[in-house]
């Protein structure tokens, strides 16, 4: 099953703590091979996120708390917060090697000749990201392929393209053999992901979109029961992918939108590619074409000169689009990027329009949750005795089932924070 770990003959598996994107959770388990084969067994890796200061600010608590704890073993830190600010981490007398974040995912970064503390290189220079074959996820009920890395655009608020370099993009036959190789290992749902996969295919040979490698890939895998994305930018859905959105089944219901704002001035000041009524339109046309979609977002409170009506635009349009699944993130000024250098506002406003906005998402969430009473969903199991449906509702069944299993149950209940259901079929 997914959620058994794999053992062989080489050294155990390093210990690795993640933090951030489902990016770097993929690229953790090309890591733990990886070290694994080196003979890397008394060590402890970190692997950072740059998206926010707290991310970085917790990573670096969380490596001074396991050198306290661990004195004997070596910490191995990468990431994208790593590879943004390098001097920092080599600063900490707690690590004893920093490899970038391009360089971790070659097998060479790990062998125990190689001997350099500080293992950088300028991620700008990257051009390719090569496949990597990940045989299962160490815990996980579904499992991640990346599609992409990196990004060409400058949104004003955002470090990760210099964590992350270009964007580049897989082949499709590498992404192909990937999830073949993950059905066959047992999952039944595969994520696929990247820091930018609306950009997919622009580097590659007769440049193909998003939605012709998600056909191929579907065609090349008929076992694959359940396929979901992650974060899209609302303007860059191409017509493949709309027309997969409607008639492919095995595509979950379920669409995360990189929103950020729904104020046209805030999202011009952020530089993005979208304005508010792009989303409104976005959302209109995923519903005629699949009546049952449900949407996530991610958005950023307290970006640096929103006025309360500003914010008010925002919190209309999570209501107004009927959006279900909502990430908030406060606004948090990262060195080197152009908001930085906007007017800020008081940490005391920014906290209090996150907890506004992560209110109105709770409350939209409930909304779903109530009117999914009576009908019948697919779930696949997770490991806390919960599973989720095609829409990503959390959903507590009458009996547990192994992780990674499917079922299909009858909603009888929502507690609030999820749903309880009764098993139909397995």
């Amino acid at each position: 099953m997914p959620d058994e770990k794999k053992t062989d003959n080489a050294s155990p598996a390093p210990d690795i703590v993640t933090f951030g994107c489902r990016l770097n959770t993929y690229e953790s388990e090309i890591m733990r091979a990886h070290a694994r084969e080196a003979g890397l067994e008394d060590v402890i890796i970190f692997n950072t996120c740059a998206v926010t200061a707290e991310a970085e600010r917790q990573a670096r608590q969380a490596i001074r708390k396991a050198r306290r704890e661990h004195p004997d073993k070596k910490i191995i830190v990468t990431g994208c917060a790593a590879q943004v600010k390098p001097e920092l981490f080599a600063e900490m007398p707690e690590i004893d090697r920093i490899i970038g974040n391009d360089l971790k995912l070659k097998p060479e970064s790990w062998h125990p000749a190689q001997k350099d503390r500080l293992l950088i290189e300028d991620i700008m220079d990257v051009k390719e990201t090569a496949a990597h074959l990940v045989e299962g996820f160490e815990g996980k009920s579904r499992a991640f392929v990346q599609v992409q890395n990196g990004c060409d655009h400058r949104c004003t608020f955002c470090i990760i393209p210099y964590g992350r370099g270009p964007s580049r993009s897989v082949p499709i036959g590498e992404i192909a053999k990937q999830v073949q190789s993950l059905v066959v290992s047992g999952y039944k749902e595969i994520v696929l992901t990247g820091v930018d996969v609306t950009s997919y295919g622009h580097d590659l040979p007769g440049r193909p979109s998003l939605g012709q490698m998600i056909r191929r890939v579907l065609n090349l895998t008929p076992d694959l029961p359940r396929l979901r994305l992650s974060s899209l930018d609302p303007v860059e859905i191409d017509e493949d992918l709309w027309a997969l959105i409607a008639d492919e089944p095995r595509l979950m219901p379920h669409l995360h939108l990189s929103m950020q704002a729904g104020d046209d001035m805030i999202l011009k000041r952020m530089k993005r590619r979208h304005l508010r009524a792009d989303l409104y339109a976005v959302c209109e046309r995923a519903r005629a074409l699949r009546p049952d979609i449900v949407f996530g977002a991610d958005i950023i409170a307290g970006f640096p000169t929103e006025t309360e009506d500003m914010f008010e635009n925002t919190c209309r349009a999570v209501t107004e689009c009927n959006l279900t699944w909502l990430h908030v993130f406060p606004y948090s000024a990262r060195e080197g990027t152009p908001a930085a250098k906007m007017p800020q506002l008081k940490r005391g406003i920014v906290k209090d329009r996150a907890a506004r906005l992560r209110e109105i998402g709770a409350a939209q969430a409930e909304k779903f949750m109530r009117a999914e009473h009576g009908k019948i969903r697919q779930i696949i199991m997770e490991h806390d005795g919960a599973g989720r449906t095609e829409h990503f509702a959390q959903v507590r069944p009458d009996h547990v089932l192994p992780a990674g299993e499917l079922a299909r149950v009858r909603i009888e209940k929502c507690t609030g924070e999820n749903l309880r259901a009764k098993i139909v079929s397995r």
